[in-house]
């Protein structure tokens, strides 16, 4: 769905709305409820990934991919313990560490011989690794290279892979751009950058290739613009999907839908409700379908109405990991240093 830039006004100042969105906040939360819509609900496990906190102790969990063998494998910004790796039933099965205290974003890449993570560090790095955290590489500083002048910060938030091998790196909390390079780390060009046009962004928090309707696509975060963007693998624009309401994280495929954890919704302004995310999925269509943790997705006139919180359930949902059976694994930021939710499908 193309939304363009008027739109995104009119809906943005669509305030009043939320008075008829308001959550339904239930601090005797029951664990046995379902959450979720239509054919994608879901019941909530807090207990899953619950550890030690004084032998395994998170900061923030930001983000989680599942490996070749089920695992799954999640990043921290708790530098003794930057990777935590987890079976299936939530048991501990290993961590190490790249002391780094402000680790953001992982991909996973498989190139046939070996799967790899790329991590993501605020503090302006971007790391490849094996599964077990050797050190195979890493981006050079933009800055040193000439790409970025001296005054222009680089706070990596995230990476993909293109299907050619090219890195692209989004600069999400620094410069707003995304940069791509090729499969042996040369700079190839960088798109994007901070404003309101359809081609640059608020907050570009993620970065995923998209394959679903058979020619690859990027589909960028523009957070602070509720909205993911889509790019050629060129870095040409082609369309913005707007989810009104919804201050997204990074996109994540799983088959025909598209999953999002969602930071903090529209409460945290309208209703000074902080504390507001959800998760959000799309169709093959990339229409709204469900909102776990959110109100109902309502279109109307063929348009997304304003989306937030509706059961205090997360905090702030900072990334999620789809497993072989549909389960969602939902960690987030600033939640009070607790572990990953597991939102078993019904």
């Amino acid at each position: 769905m193309k939304t363009s830039r008027r739109d995104f006004v009119k809906q943005t100042s669509l305030a009043g709305l939320a008075m008829s969105l308001k959550p339904t906040f239930s601090f005797g939360f029951n664990t046995d409820v379902i959450i979720g819509h239509g054919d994608f609900q879901y019941k909530v496990d807090k207990e899953w990934g619950m550890l030690d906190p004084s032998k395994v102790p998170v900061v923030n969990c930001h983000e989680m991919i599942m490996d070749r063998k089920g695992r799954m494998i999640m990043i921290t910004d708790e530098a003794k313990n930057n990777a935590i790796i987890y079976d299936q039933s939530g048991k501990l099965l290993d961590t190490w560490t790249l002391n780094l205290d402000r680790a953001h974003g992982l991909t996973l890449v498989d190139e046939g011989d070996a799967e790899y993570l790329w991590v993501s560090d605020n503090g302006g790095r971007v790391i490849k690794t094996t599964l077990d955290g050797k050190v195979v590489t890493e981006i050079k500083s933009p800055v040193s290279e000439g790409i970025y002048t001296e005054k222009m910060s680089f706070v990596p938030t995230e990476t993909t892979i293109g299907p050619n091998g090219d890195l692209y790196v989004a600069d999400g909390y620094g410069s707003q751009y995304f940069l791509q390079y090729d499969k042996d780390g040369n700079f190839k060009r960088k798109f994007g950058g901070p404003g309101s046009e359809d081609g640059q962004f608020s907050t570009a928090h993620g970065i995923t290739v998209d394959y679903r309707n058979g020619k690859p696509t990027l589909l960028c975060t523009s957070r602070g613009h509720n909205s993911f963007k889509r790019f050629t693998l060129d870095g040409e624009y082609i369309e913005t999907i707007f989810l009104p309401g919804a201050f997204v994280c990074r996109p994540v495929i799983h088959g025909d839908n598209l999953y999002a954890g969602v930071c903090w919704s529209r409460l945290r302004y309208l209703e000074q409700t902080p504390d507001s995310g959800f998760v959000t999925i799309l169709d093959k269509n990339n229409k709204v379908v469900s909102n776990p943790g959110g109100t109902a997705p309502e279109y109307r006139d063929g348009k997304l109405q304003l989306m937030v919180q509706d059961q205090p359930i997360f905090k702030h949902c900072h990334d999620v990991c789809i497993d072989q059976d549909e389960n969602i694994y939902v960690c987030q930021w600033n939640a009070g240093k607790t572990y990953p939710i597991k939102l078993t499908r019904v």
